[in-house]
């Protein structure tokens, strides 16, 4: 798959990231940047950045970077991850997301994502694995 095609598979995002509002601000194959402002549909029962919808900002980014490391044909899909959270993000501030690839292996690659806070501080830190697989719908 040429470079513009992986760019193009991998900036164009699912519906569930386009409803929790994630911004994709940077893909290489090395590094996505991204984004979501913690809203009130997004916060937990205290007012900061609900952890189920921190944990989907970084599983996006990291599978976002999967993508980009593909060979023609395949798909990827998340097998593991793991998040240290370190602290909150409250209702109205902006959740930033930067996802490294650590190992982009043959068959899975590793992905460590830094939640950062506006004020630069990390919110968590989040580890995981994603799968190349040959991907056929079951019916």
């Amino acid at each position: 798959m040429k470079l513009d095609d992986r760019i193009k598979k991998a900036s164009t995002l699912p519906a569930f990231p386009e409803l929790l509002g994630i911004e994709l601000l940077e893909i290489t194959a090395e590094r996505v940047v991204g984004q979501m402002l913690v809203t009130d549909k997004l916060a937990n029962r205290n007012g900061v950045l609900h952890g189920g919808a921190l944990i989907s900002l970084a599983d996006t980014l990291g599978g976002t970077g999967a993508v980009m490391n593909l060979p023609p044909g395949k798909t990827t899909t998340t097998i593991e991850s793991k998040t240290n959270f370190l602290r909150a993000i409250p209702l109205g501030q902006t959740a930033t997301g930067t996802a490294v690839c650590l190992h982009p292996g043959r068959t899975t690659s590793l992905w460590q994502t830094t939640i950062s806070r506006p004020d630069g501080k990390a919110a968590a830190i989040v580890l995981q694995t994603q799968l190349v697989i040959d991907w056929r719908a079951e019916g």
